[in-house]
């Protein structure tokens, strides 16, 4: 197999074309994904929380980076956290270094010092704090919980903070719990992402060549066809059939991405 430069300057690609590593400016952007960007941005400028909801390689991280682009520095002060298999303790010591709050070894104090510490952002600086939690399908019933607290103030009497938790579908399923009925009532808003159409997918292979620099896109029809058939719009399978596709052509000296090509790189991906 031959070098990377050789595998991009082959294709005329001036950058590694369907990996993660994409500016905010150049992500695909379609119906649903505009929709529900606007409603998260809506929400967040009534101070106020969501869930986004969707299935793996939806694109659910990208949006996040979306919106917190939309969120202007001089009015949102924006926090990000990725879930893994945390305790409470360890958790809000995720948010706690996220947001710069001092750490507690005391569970209740390290609370105490996360809503200071919101509180302070919005009083003392004059910008609205806002919490972005991802993988929160893998956040049990206690450690979604948690989110009741840290939202509380004055009484319940004043919204500080908005939280917009991102996961699997199986976060619907949890916040349904009758434990976590308040929780839920503090989404005020449920966003969704979906699968790509077939023509969807198409546009999508296009516009990743293109904002990596081909004149011409690489990928013939039945090579599209056989992306959508395998990858059903999912969008990370979708980038791994394509780049593995153009690595097969270019190993095979073709100038084009041919369906045949996507079946071979298929045998050598866990899809």
């Amino acid at each position: 197999m031959s070098q990377p430069t050789e595998f991009l300057s082959y294709f005329g690609f001036h950058t590694t074309p369907f990996t993660r590593e994409i500016r905010v400016q150049d992500l695909f952007v379609h119906e649903i994904y505009k929709d529900t960007l606007e409603h998260l941005l809506h929400t967040v400028n009534q101070r106020m929380s969501a869930t986004l909801i969707a299935p793996a390689g939806t694109g659910k991280t990208a949006l996040l980076r979306a919106l917190k682009s939309r969120l202007p520095d001089t009015r949102y002060r924006v926090h990000y956290v990725k879930v893994t298999n945390l305790s409470k303790r360890d958790f809000c010591r995720e948010i706690a270094a996220s947001v710069g709050a001092d750490a507690a070894r005391i569970y209740p104090a390290l609370v105490r010092r996360i809503q200071e510490r919101f509180a302070n952002t919005l009083d003392t600086d004059s910008l609205r704090p806002v919490l972005l939690v991802d993988e929160a399908h893998a956040m049990s019933p206690d450690l979604l919980g948690i989110l009741r607290i840290l939202t509380t103030f004055d009484m319940d009497n004043r919204l500080v903070v908005s939280i917009i938790l991102t996961g699997q579908p199986p976060l619907a399923k949890a916040l349904r719990h009758q434990k976590l009925e308040d929780v839920a009532q503090r989404m005020a808003h449920q966003a969704t992402l979906r699968l790509l159409s077939r023509k969807e997918t198409d546009a999508y292979i296009r516009h990743r060549c293109q904002i990596t620099g081909v004149s011409a896109c690489p990928f013939d029809q039945g090579a599209m066809e056989a992306i959508f058939e395998i990858g059903h719009g999912n969008l990370r399978a979708t980038d791994h059939l394509a780049f593995k596709a153009l690595e097969m052509a270019h190993h095979a000296s073709c100038n084009t991405v041919d369906s045949n090509h996507v079946t071979t790189a298929r045998g050598m991906l866990c899809l």
